[in-house]
């Protein structure tokens, strides 16, 4: 395949100025000072290096501020780079900041003009094509009224419709389709799978990882203006949740130190159940820590989609208690009941406790999808006539995506499908 986009060694930064003059009469004085006014770079790209090619779907990930949206502006030459090469073959349409082209005082229809003759189209295809950008809009009550009143998601109808109808070679999409109502979005994912297979260049910055997953050929993962990590989408958007998996991890524990300086207990991963208030019970069972590992059995509060999870509940008996029953129930972010599995539906008999020990429940594979979720914990008698101990919803946890691509719901049933031709 050809080379649709270059970038080679590209730098891009901005001067912030480090004196600001807050009046007339202070400009004029600042003249006769002849005092240097001092500025600070701030570099958005540092030294990036890649090749995009024809025909290719590509991702641009990485957190708000690490030059996503300000390689797209590169590419479409709205800006240009500070040091380095870019090479692009082929023309452009391009979606990105919201109104980003629009002259407020022109209408719709005259936007459609403006807009796809800066693209390269002439009058008479413009013309030809005129209806069709404002059916797909869907503006046609609107479209000859001034933009400057048209709503976000109007804006977005007709930047899109505008930009796929200009028989772009490289198209480029911003977050901007996120402010479209569903059908909308649906509608546009409908095209972008028609241009995809008709060969044009789609790049495509998102938030939305599965979209990333199931729309891309390959992924960029941008950190701090670099490359931190780039190839098939599946890959690097695992590489990117790593990423923000452990940085979840870190401040979750110093919050819990935080905590427990603050407090005088002893930290543990979620706030120590020691000063929280949702809890009851006999105290004959007394649930006195709650863990959640890993598979290597590190504690984390962050899991991906199919990975092993061990919630490890340590308790003490001051006498001698029979049969005792522990369990857990999970609770979805939005208030649904997962599930609510205890020893006594394992299987796991206990004749009795006394002192201290550990209940461990595993999940293999762990079947929550992107989300977070609460924890609740239980001590109580076979008969679940007494609790003796109930922390209500104290432990939190959150999942990010893992290899499944489904998006919808909050399992995975870990299904799989087949095609049986008659």
């Amino acid at each position: 395949m050809s080379v649709a986009v270059e970038f080679s060694h590209v730098s891009k930064y901005f001067f912030l100025s480090q004196q600001h003059s807050r009046s007339f009469q202070e400009i004029v004085v600042n003249l006769f000072r002849r005092q240097p006014t001092t500025h600070d770079e701030l570099h958005i790209l540092r030294d990036v290096s890649f090749q995009l090619e024809h025909g290719q779907t590509v991702g641009f990930i990485g957190a708000n501020g690490a030059g996503k949206s300000t390689i797209l502006k590169l590419i479409s030459r709205i800006i240009e780079p500070s040091s380095g090469h870019i090479q692009v073959s082929g023309r452009i349409g391009a979606l990105l900041e919201l109104g980003a082209g629009f002259h407020p005082e022109l209408t719709g229809r005259e936007n459609i003009y403006l807009n796809a003759s800066i693209m390269g189209l002439s009058r008479e295809e413009i013309h030809r094509k005129l209806d069709t950008i404002i059916s797909f809009a869907e503006l046609e009550q609107f479209i000859d009224t001034p933009v400057k009143h048209y709503s976000s998601g109007m804006y977005v109808r007709l930047g899109f419709a505008v930009a796929v109808h200009t028989n772009p070679e490289i198209l480029l999409v911003d977050e901007v389709l996120a402010v479209g109502d569903a059908a909308f979005q649906h509608k546009c994912m409908d095209r972008i799978a028609q241009m995809r297979r008709k060969g044009v260049t789609i790049v495509w910055v998102s938030h939305d990882l599965g979209t990333i997953q199931s729309l891309c050929h390959q992924a960029i993962w941008f950190d701090e203006g670099r490359i931190a990590a780039q190839g098939n989408a599946t890959d690097v958007v695992m590489a990117y949740l790593n990423h923000v998996a452990e940085k979840e991890e870190s401040r979750a524990r110093f919050e819990a130190e935080q905590s427990a300086a603050e407090t005088g207990a002893v930290a543990s991963v979620g706030e120590p159940v020691e000063v929280r208030k949702d809890r009851w019970g006999t105290g004959k069972v007394r649930v006195t820590d709650v863990t959640l590992c890993d598979v290597q059995g590190h504690t984390a509060v962050t899991f991906r989609t199919g990975e092993t999870l061990h919630i490890c509940l340590r308790y003490h008996a001051e006498e001698r208690v029979e049969r005792p029953v522990f369990g857990l129930a999970i609770y979805h972010q939005n208030g649904a009941h997962i599930c609510g599995p205890n020893t006594h539906f394992g299987g796991l008999e206990i004749a009795a406790v006394e002192g201290t020990g550990q209940v461990v429940y595993t999940i293999p594979a762990l079947p929550l999808l992107e989300g977070a979720y609460e924890i609740t914990i239980a001590a109580h008698n076979q008969a679940d006539t007494e609790i003796f101990d109930y922390h209500d919803r104290l432990y939190s946890f959150r999942v990010y995506p893992g290899k499944s691509l489904e998006r919808y719901g909050l399992v995975t049933l870990n299904g799989s499908w087949r095609l049986d031709a008659d």
